[in-house]
């Protein structure tokens, strides 16, 4: 029997971390490393475990974004994966599910970064591709980010914000080099 189990980073113990980071190196061989693990601590976690086995996971951290040169915070999802072998039962649903409340309530819109994967998944959810241009905030200035144009997807429940504005999110260790 699936049940998922929502808490914050500070609730999760040692093996609860272990074996989130277990699903996502398996979800993602050989493209998911120490910084895009760390990406997703620090905030909301949306768990689905199958008996004893977590099975799904994904998480919503606070980020800060400038939209059309417009500071705003943003709830930004993270670490999303199913397990192979429960893909296709609607876990990855009922993940968002459970972080699209959280975005709503705590951020009022989100943004995350889609795998080929998953764009199927958040696009039927709602969250569209951003359309303007993608640039990062570095210590040199805001810098064109040229290759992620088209690989980012935002949750706006209201319909508040441009699409086609640039977007500008905060350097993270990984992301940009």
């Amino acid at each position: 029997m699936t049940a998922l189990t929502a808490c914050h980073t500070a609730d999760l113990t040692g093996p609860d971390l272990a074996a989130v980071r277990a699903l996502l190196d398996a979800a993602f061989p050989g493209d998911f490393d120490d910084d895009d693990f760390e990406h997703g601590l620090g905030g909301w976690h949306a768990l689905v475990h199958d008996g004893d086995r977590l099975v799904a996971h994904g998480s919503v951290v606070r980020r800060q974004f400038l939209v059309g040169g417009r500071a705003l915070p943003v709830g930004y999802v993270e670490n999303v994966a199913v397990a192979a072998g429960h893909r296709r039962r609607g876990l990855g649903g009922l993940v968002m599910a459970e972080l699209e409340r959280v975005v709503v309530a705590g951020h009022g819109v989100g943004f995350l970064g889609a795998s080929d994967d998953g764009a199927a998944l958040y696009a039927a959810r709602g969250w569209p591709v951003w359309r303007g241009p993608l640039s990062v905030l570095t210590t040199a200035g805001v810098r064109r980010t040229p290759d992620e144009d088209g690989g980012v997807r935002v949750f706006d429940p209201a319909g508040t914000l441009n699409l086609d504005a640039e977007l500008v999110c905060e350097w993270r260790a990984g992301d940009v080099w």
